[in-house]
């Protein structure tokens, strides 16, 4: 069975060579006679793993030695809690920018423990574009900001970090992780879910500079505390092994690549393929401004449902999978994440061009 060009939001595809890797050592992982989704979190093996793991993190990101590398469960999702039982206990004020459904849900979930306050929002415009912030719209005594840098519904992304001044800036990276090289510095925290660039679900990367550790509420549960993950080596309880495993070889795939330029270089290639037919083609459009675009996540539409449901499923018939947009976009979105090829993207438009030829 040929593989097909797999377009999903996460979880999304892998690079072939970290699943055929991960396929040779299933059952034996360099000579250990077990594989890793067996062996014991606390083994000499395991812990090979974990530490190479977060030694391929901190070359490939240039993460400095004040920054804690914390390989967590719960997703994206339960870190919209955890930041605010963490971090917002100075004031209890904290300043969110709202620029799609994950921004917004932090928001939500940071609301009920503090005073969030949502600076400024792209809703307006259905989150078609990045909102321009100032040093000044921030409160000077919010304990953090929040961002989502990449937003995998509606395909914008920040290519400018905000400035915050000296207010902690935390930012969800889950869909651009590892796409482009990106200054951990300018952070205080940044993390993301696995999913969709980095490994299978069920791990989260969190780095978190030190002097933010050690702040958590008395009432964060125990497993919420970054503190205590960061004293405990990401080992509080068993971890997702295989997931970090997977991470470690996919850290191995960017870096025999070139690293992160490199990457960049092969994503901005992959999104200027697709992103010049849209702004070609008579019959598909993008649907961010074009200053906001992202080189993850793509989202495009015709002027018709019926013609937007046709091209799904003729696309899908040609293997193009997962191509239907999310339900507050409509249309289509094409998520070109690192370990989709060129060829996938350069075959899509091809498709593309066939389509729109033929229906119109």
């Amino acid at each position: 069975m040929s593989r097909v060009f797999n377009f999903s939001a996460g979880p999304s595809m892998l690079p072939e060579e970290v699943l055929k890797k991960a396929a040779e050592q299933m059952l034996d992982y360099e000579g250990s006679g077990q594989s890793v989704m067996e062996m014991s979190h606390r083994s000499k093996e395991f812990d090979g793993i974990i530490k190479e793991t977060e030694r391929l993190f901190r070359e490939i990101m240039n993460i400095p030695d004040n920054y804690k590398v914390l390989f967590l469960q719960g997703g994206a999702s339960t870190q919209f809690a955890a930041i605010p039982l963490n971090f917002m206990n100075g004031s209890g004020k904290a300043d969110y920018i709202i620029t799609g459904q994950w921004a917004k849900k932090a928001f939500a979930e940071a609301s009920k423990f503090g005073n969030a306050r949502a600076v400024a929002s792209s809703a307006d415009k259905t989150f078609t574009y990045i909102p321009k912030t100032v040093k000044s719209d921030f409160d000077p005594e919010a304990d953090y900001v929040y961002i989502c840098m990449n937003n995998t519904i509606y395909g914008t992304v920040y290519h400018e970090i905000p400035d915050t001044g000296d207010i902690p800036l935390i930012a969800d990276v889950s869909s651009c992780f590892l796409s482009e090289p990106l200054d951990v510095t300018k952070f205080a925290m940044v993390y993301g879910g696995a999913q969709k660039n980095v490994a299978p679900a069920g791990v989260t990367i969190c780095i978190i500079r030190e002097d933010m550790l050690g702040r958590a509420r008395e009432t964060t549960p125990t497993m919420l505390d970054y503190k205590v993950q960061a004293d405990a080596d990401s080992l509080y309880n068993t971890p997702p092994c295989w997931n970090i495993y997977i991470t470690k070889l996919v850290l191995e795939w960017i870096k025999g690549l070139g690293g992160l330029s490199a990457m960049k270089e092969r994503n901005e290639k992959k999104a200027k393929i697709l992103y010049d037919f849209l702004d070609s083609s008579k019959m598909f459009k993008g649907t961010v401004v074009p200053e906001d675009r992202s080189l993850m996540n793509v989202p495009f539409v015709t002027d018709s449902d019926e013609l937007n449901a046709k091209f799904i499923k003729e696309a899908a018939a040609k293997g193009f999978v997962n191509l239907k947009g999310h339900r507050t976009v409509g249309g289509m979105r094409a998520s070109i994440y690192n370990a989709m090829p060129i060829e996938g993207v350069e075959k899509l438009v091809a498709f593309m061009k066939e389509f729109e030829q033929a229906n119109s």
